[in-house]
Parts: structure tokens; C-alpha cells; sequence
């Protein structure tokens, strides 16, 4: 199996165990531990499903991770809340740099035209808009509609789901982990 597969099951089954578990939406800013640290599991947003699946099922610490590269490459961030340093804090639970740590540190791959299902792999991330502006990720499930869609597994307001939303909204980002 390549490793991109076996990491991709990893990462659904890890944010999968989520489901039930964490329950509401909160997106409020928080001290956190460092490294490892993470808001209380029965609540997040949807960045908490990635940050949480990622750590416990490839032992990548997003907080950590982001932390760094922010450190380093801080002009490469968006400057969308007017910070001038990083704040290990909150950096990683933003979409827009996960979006930026994606496409500097993984494959950023080409969003398809036609929406074509077959393009996105179990444990693909995936980036969209919600109207008006709300960014937002998900992670592609290893489950698929009877027409052959992915299922996501996201936090868009209920806790964490997997739902039939992976073209719903407008895509912004398609991202396969190394």
C-alpha cells in the first residue's frame, strides 16, 4: 500500500474517533500548552479536527509544526489579524496558514475543473469558502455517496461530522500530506 494511503486511513479513522466526541463549535482564543496543547476535546472548530487527527495518528503537532515555520518564515503568513509575530496560541488553528504550512511543507495539488470525485484521496485535506468569506477545512473521508462522492469530515458548526459537503462550497485548497 503506498504511504500516502496508509497515512491518508490513519488520519479519516483518527477523525472519525472525533465524531460524538467533540460536539460544539467554539472557535474562542485560548492559552494552550506548548507543544501538544489543544482546547478541550468536546468542542473546536474545524482546524481542531485536522490538528487533532494529525496528532494522534502521525504524531505530527500542527501547533508545533506551524509554530515553527512561522518563526522562520513569518512574511510568507497571511497578515489577516495584524500580528507581528507568531502566536503559538492560535497560528495553527487559522485555515488560511494551515493553508500557507500545506502548500510550504506537502503536495499542493491542482483543484479539478469538472469537480471530478476521483481526484481527492482518504486523508486528502481540502480547503473551501463559506459564504460570505469563512474559511474552512476538511479532511476526505474513505466513504463515498452512491454517486461516488467523498464524504468530508469537518467541524462547520455542530461538532464534528461526516457529511455529503465535499462541493458545496467554492474549493480553495487541495492538499495530499507527505
Amino acid at each position: 500500500m503506498p504511504l500516502h494511503a496508509q497515512s491518508g486511513e490513519k488520519l479519516v479513522a483518527a477523525a472519525r474517533k472525533q465524531i460524538g466526541v467533540t460536539t460544539a463549535y467554539d472557535p474562542a482564543y485560548e492559552s494552550l500548552a506548548y507543544p501538544g496543547g489543544d482546547v478541550p476535546v468536546e468542542r473546536g472548530v474545524c482546524t481542531d479536527v485536522v490538528i487533532r487527527a494529525m496528532r494522534t495518528s502521525l504524531s505530527k503537532d500542527l501547533q508545533k509544526l506551524v509554530h515553527e515555520d512561522m518563526k522562520g518564515n513569518f512574511g510568507s503568513y497571511p497578515k489577516n489579524w495584524g500580528l507581528s509575530r507568531p502566536d503559538k496560541n492560535i497560528d495553527h488553528r487559522r485555515v488560511p496558514n494551515l493553508q500557507t504550512y500545506f502548500q510550504r511543507q506537502h503536495d499542493q495539488l491542482k483543484l479539478p475543473a469538472d469537480k471530478d470525485p476521483t481526484k481527492f484521496l482518504p486523508g486528502d485535506i481540502v480547503t473551501c469558502i463559506v459564504p460570505p468569506n469563512l474559511p474552512h477545512i476538511m479532511i476526505v473521508s474513505d466513504r463515498r455517496t452512491e454517486g461516488g462522492i467523498p464524504l468530508i469530515i469537518h467541524n462547520i458548526g455542530a461538532g464534528t461530522q461526516e457529511e455529503d459537503m465535499l462541493f458545496r462550497f467554492k474549493l480553495t485548497g487541495h492538499y495530499r500530506l507527505k
